[in-house]
C-alpha cells in the first residue's frame, strides 16, 4: 500500500516547479503593458501637438530629463515584459533542459544588450 502511495504526485512529496512565478509574473505583465500603453499615448500626443517634425524637434523632446527617464523606465519594463513572455514560451514548449537553458540564456543576454543599447542611445541625445 505504501509503495503505490509514494508514486503518486500528491501530498507533501509533490514536486512543484515554477509555481512561484504565476501571480507575480501575471501582475508584472499587466503593469508593464499599462506602462507601455501610457508611454505610447504620451508619445502620440507629443507628436500630434508638436510643430517641429524634424530631427531637432525629436531630439528636443528626448533631451528633456523627465522624458528621457520615462522612456528608459518604459523600455526596461518592455524588456522585462518580453523576458517573462519568452521565458514562459521556452518553459512550456522546449522540453530538453539543456536546450531550454541555452535559449533562456541567449534571450537574457540579448535583452541585457538591448537595455545597454537603450541607455547609450538615450544618454547620447
Amino acid at each position: 500500500m505504501q509503495g503505490t502511495n509514494t508514486k503518486k504526485n500528491i501530498g507533501q512529496r509533490r514536486l512543484v516547479v515554477g509555481a512561484h512565478y504565476g501571480m507575480r509574473d501575471w501582475l508584472a505583465q499587466r503593469l508593464t503593458a499599462i506602462l507601455m500603453a501610457v508611454f505610447t499615448i504620451v508619445l502620440l500626443v507629443s507628436f500630434l501637438t508638436g510643430q517641429n517634425f524634424t530631427y531637432e524637434g525629436w531630439a528636443g523632446l528626448f533631451a528633456r530629463q523627465w522624458f528621457k527617464l520615462f522612456t528608459m523606465v518604459t523600455f526596461f519594463g518592455m524588456f522585462y515584459h518580453v523576458w517573462v513572455g519568452v521565458r514562459d514560451i521556452w518553459m512550456d514548449y522546449i522540453k530538453p533542459v539543456g536546450i531550454r537553458l541555452t535559449l533562456q540564456t541567449l534571450t537574457l543576454l540579448w535583452l541585457l544588450g538591448c537595455a545597454a543599447w537603450t541607455v547609450q542611445i538615450l544618454w547620447s541625445v
